[in-house]
């Protein structure tokens, strides 16, 4: 059956296209989340068609507006914007994969929840909360930009706003919060965050589980607010209150969009819309309303797809209006423009020398390098991080600043460095500081292959007045499992510079530098450029009984374990294993130079658990508790003693490895 379409806008028309592809999604591998997509249908007109600047033909123009789904469980309908404006990639065969099981070797790009590598996606999200944070650390960047590169005399250059769709869900994350409270103080106006408020939670209304004023809330965090009533049908209020945003000055935007889940369909204002399929005659009236024959799927009338494909010629024009803009930019400021250019080309790393090591190390690659920004969680003093005021990100001095101040707010802070690191590959290159705190937004960096540096700088036990809270002793079993993150624990200073070199060439993902706050004894023979083969002996010993391994800052009481030892009869050699990542990407040759295969026993030494030592050491010196003192040069013999006996001199690698 078919009917006459019948509308009273362009925009309800459109609306409907995307409602139809989004049911379609649904019903094509019977489930998804298709709930919220529906009734942000409106806003996705609004956005797409009417408000932001960018080119399907060019996904990473520079200088365009990004959008952040922080929602990320609703991607059919970032999927869907981006097919009906016209990204090439975005093809309906594309939106058939969704939800398909991938097997016979097929792949699609439209997976469940949006992923960066995908052109037309800024950044990966699913974990709530975790996307706008990102939408923070993007809002910095373009702050930051603008701030360093417009010429009053000039059209600004650097225009890029930020646009964030969220749920009620990601309202409720602590690390949301954070960065929220964050962008208020730091005044970001660049940034908009669009609140997709229909109610409903996967177990059912959301007054079961929160009755705040989030308006309230906003405002007292310093924010703008905006009310949009009907933002489940009216395009027109929508669009009025995004242009509206673009003149607030000195807040960041909250939009507060009341809509209806499962808009016009049988479930529309429950639970039950949040996921699964649709009923068939709610999906048949929409195919008929748009004049399609209630049977079809994946067909997009004629009209609507002109209404939105019209922002291939608008982007195309926006980018070469944006290049001649840089022409005149560079013809009348050259050494900024050449700045400018050398950030968006992405600034080299490889061959920074560097040639001390000491207190000042990150100030002088500060200095030498203008991608770096960021900073700890409020723990400057204690993580010797040196900064000049007129270098703050600040908004009572400038944007200009690289140096932010994140405040208590670990878990943001390493969400916000990876919406930096995303903003163009290379333009900038974060750091982060504190403890070994913010394990989602690592996660999610690592995942999404996002160049940050995080400076865990109290991994020791010497920590000890404290308490065991602040001895992590289980927390590097983590970070060493965790897929292209590149963890170092450097030994002392000579690595230290090795570890800074291996960090800053790495752009294929995060590293983490685990230092501490106490002294190290000597340590002899460590090598800077030794650093990046992950492992390497530093004390050989062609006859030794033993062999250790250790890193950090218990690699100097091996040191002197091995003295103590060698007073007994017992002969070693030794081994610094700053990163097993690292040593895990090395020949098997290699290897077998560092870790013999003669039988002979292989000690790891860490004041952590033991988690990750097993393929390399046949038994391991660790905790398997919770915090007390660090161990010393006597009770490593005592262990050590302890075990050659009950080996007798047997083949240590048979009889697999053990906790001392």
């Amino acid at each position: 059956m078919k009917a006459a379409k019948i509308f009273p806008s362009a925009d309800d028309y459109a609306q409907l296209a995307v409602r139809n592809l989004v049911m379609d999604m649904c019903m094509q591998n019977e489930g998804g989340h298709g709930g919220s997509a529906l009734g942000m249908a409106a806003i996705g007109v609004a956005l797409w068609k009417y408000i932001m600047r960018y080119n399907p033909s060019n996904p990473d123009w520079f200088d365009r507006d990004r959008f952040v789904l922080s929602n990320g469980h609703a991607s059919m309908f970032l999927y869907v914007m981006n097919h009906l404006v016209g990204y090439e990639n975005w093809t309906i065969n594309e939106l058939k994969g969704y939800g398909a099981a991938k097997t016979n070797g097929y792949t699609t790009i439209s997976h469940a929840h949006p992923e960066i590598e995908v052109p037309g996606i800024e950044v990966t999200t699913g974990p709530l909360g975790q996307g706008i944070a990102n939408a923070v650390g993007l809002a910095i960047a373009s702050e930051n930009l603008a701030a360093n590169f417009n010429e009053a005399s000039l059209e600004p250059l650097i225009q890029s706003r930020i646009y964030c769709m969220t749920g009620d869900g990601c309202l409720m994350e602590g690390v949301a919060l954070e960065a929220i409270s964050l962008a208020g103080n730091l005044q970001l106006d660049n940034l908009v965050l669009l609140y997709d408020d229909n109610q409903v939670t996967c177990d059912g209304p959301l007054e079961w589980i929160n009755s705040e004023d989030i308006n309230l809330k906003m405002r007292a965090s310093g924010w703008e607010v905006i009310d949009a009533a009907n933002a489940s049908y009216d395009v027109e209020a929508i669009v009025a209150a995004l242009r509206f945003a673009k003149f607030s000055k000195g807040k960041p935007v909250f939009i507060h969009c009341r809509t209806v889940i499962g808009v016009d369909t049988t479930t529309a204002g429950t639970y039950k819309a949040h996921h699964g399929t649709f009923d068939r005659a709610s999906i048949a009236r929409l195919k008929r309303l748009a004049g399609l024959p209630d049977e079809s799927t994946h067909v997009v009338p004629i009209e609507p797809l002109q209404f939105f494909r019209e922002r291939k010629t608008y982007g195309r024009e926006l980018e070469n209006k944006w290049n001649a803009l840089k022409s005149r930019y560079e013809t009348a400021c050259p050494q900024k423009a050449a700045e400018l250019q050398s950030r968006i080309d992405a600034c080299e790393f490889q061959g920074l020398a560097t040639r001390e090591i000491n207190g000042n190390l990150l100030e002088k690659l500060w200095t030498a390098n203008p991608a770096l920004c960021g900073s700890g969680a409020d723990l400057v003093n204690s993580n010797k991080i040196s900064y000049s005021m007129t270098d703050v990100f600040n908004p009572m001095q400038s944007h200009k600043g690289r140096y932010i101040r994140n405040g208590i707010r670990e878990h943001a802070m390493a969400s916000i460095a990876n919406g930096l690191a995303a903003y163009n590959p290379g333009t900038f290159l974060p750091i982060t500081a504190t403890f070994f705190h913010a394990a989602p937004g690592i996660q999610m960096g690592a995942l999404s292959h996002l160049p940050v540096i995080h400076i865990a700088t109290h991994d020791s036990f010497v920590e000890g007045q404290n308490g065991s809270t602040h001895q992590p002793v289980e927390l590097d079993s983590l970070y060493r499992a965790m897929p292209d993150l590149t963890y170092i624990r450097p030994c002392d200073g000579e690595e230290l510079v090795g570890a800074w070199k291996v960090a800053l060439e790495n752009n294929h993902g995060p590293s983490m530098l685990s230092i501490a706050r106490d002294p190290v004894g000597p340590v002899p023979n460590t090598d800077r450029y030794k650093v990046k083969l992950g492992a390497y002996v530093i004390m050989e010993n062609p006859s030794a009984d033993i062999t250790f391994v250790s890193c950090g800052t218990n690699l100097h009481y091996v040191v002197a374990a091995t003295e103590s030892l060698r007073k007994k009869g017992i002969s070693s050699r030794l081994v610094s294993a700053p990163s097993l990542r690292l040593f895990d990407q090395q020949s098997q040759l290699y290897k077998e130079t560092v870790f013999l295969l003669d039988g002979k026993p292989i000690i790891s030494v860490e004041e952590y658990v033991a988690t990750v030592w097993a393929r390399y050491a046949t038994a391991s010196i660790g905790m398997t508790g919770f915090g007390y003192s660090a161990s010393n040069p006597s009770n490593y013999a005592r262990f050590v003693t302890k075990y050659l006996e009950e080996l007798g001199g047997g083949n240590a690698r048979m009889r697999g490895w053990r906790q001392l």
